[in-house]
């Protein structure tokens, strides 16, 4: 598959080296509105084409799959015109600003029979479906709560402090806890309550959420771009629990017995970067004619776009590029 790739900062560098391992995918072009990145970055990495301009891009005939790199800010813009062109995307997380683009997006998708999936990488990874299988096994029992963070020191990236860049540790940090709580308790949720502390400028520093599921199972999650933290997220059951290394990469997964005692220690499976998972999972789509991925449909991404909204809703924090 020749995949195409739209920007060129960190997040593109990581699925540039991942795709550079898969035999199955061809590094085939990549664009920045800067004709001289994307040449340097077409180096770096080996890609065929750099363009100067997106519109390039999704005017190539060859490209079959592009993956949207930029800010939360563009995310829409860019995968609309993606779209627009008849391109299949992979826009990574946060899908859009909020869920009146996610669902515009999805609409254009269906309407023009184009793929269109988010790149929430945990999403699509073999930890998973391990971590959902020893719930499902019963070894902890009926779940009763739910506890995630993830923070990192980024107080200082541009994109995440600016306002018009849709900035803040809710889309870029946050998503994760949120996302864990999402995959591993049923049912929907019912309630939300959040706080924040937002910097002057008007973006969330931290927060914290909680969230209560229609079967009372708890969820409490918390962000922040100011800190490292430990990361990771944990299931309790009735009869034990369960301890995931890493919220955003699986690094270990623990279970606990009432006693606190491990009774399994479950290995990753070694990885590329994790990214693989959803490139796989995008061409396997393809393949079979879908418009969307099974382990990210649009009515999860929608979802999670809505959540996304009733907590910023509940701080009073809108994002200039908004209506």
């Amino acid at each position: 598959m020749k995949m195409g790739i739209m920007a060129t900062g960190w997040i593109a560098d990581v699925m540039a080296r991942t795709i550079a391992e898969m035999p199955e995918v061809e590094s085939y072009a990549v664009a920045s509105r800067s004709e001289e990145k994307a040449k340097a970055f077409a180096e770096k990495y080996g890609f065929q084409k750099a363009y100067g301009s997106y519109e390039e891009l999704v005017r190539d005939e060859e490209v079959e799959l592009i993956y949207v790199a930029t800010p939360h800010s563009h995310h829409y813009e860019c995968a609309k015109l993606c779209l627009e062109h008849g391109k299949p995307v992979l826009v990574e997380k946060a899908f859009t600003v909020n869920a009146k683009q996610a669902r515009e997006l999805v609409d254009l998708a269906r309407e023009k029979k184009v793929f269109l999936a988010e790149a929430f990488w945990t999403r699509y990874m073999p930890s998973r479906k391990m971590i959902m299988d020893l719930i499902d096994s019963g070894i902890i029992g009926e779940v009763t709560s739910v506890m995630s963070n993830f923070g990192a020191s980024l107080e200082n990236r541009e994109r995440l402090v600016k306002p018009e860049l849709a900035g803040g540790a809710l889309l870029d940090l946050g998503v994760y806890p949120i996302n864990f709580a999402l995959m591993y308790v049923k049912g929907d949720v019912k309630n939300v309550s959040a706080v924040s502390i937002q910097t002057e400028a008007g973006v969330d520093m931290t927060n914290s959420m909680t969230l209560t599921f229609e079967n009372n199972v708890l969820a409490l999650l918390h962000s922040d771009m100011r800190a490292q933290m430990m990361g990771g997220g944990v299931i309790y059951g009735r009869e034990g629990y369960i301890a995931v290394k890493g919220a955003i990469n699986p690094e270990e997964i623990l279970v606990f017995n009432r006693d606190r005692q491990v009774i399994r220690n479950i290995e990753i499976p070694k990885q590329i970067t994790g990214y693989e998972y959803e490139v796989r999972a995008c061409m396997e789509a393809l393949k079979a004619g879908r418009l969307e991925c099974e382990e990210m449909p649009h009515s999860e991404t929608l979802k999670l776009m809505e959540l996304l909204d009733e907590i910023r809703g509940q701080w009073g924090m809108k994002y200039p590029c908004e209506d």
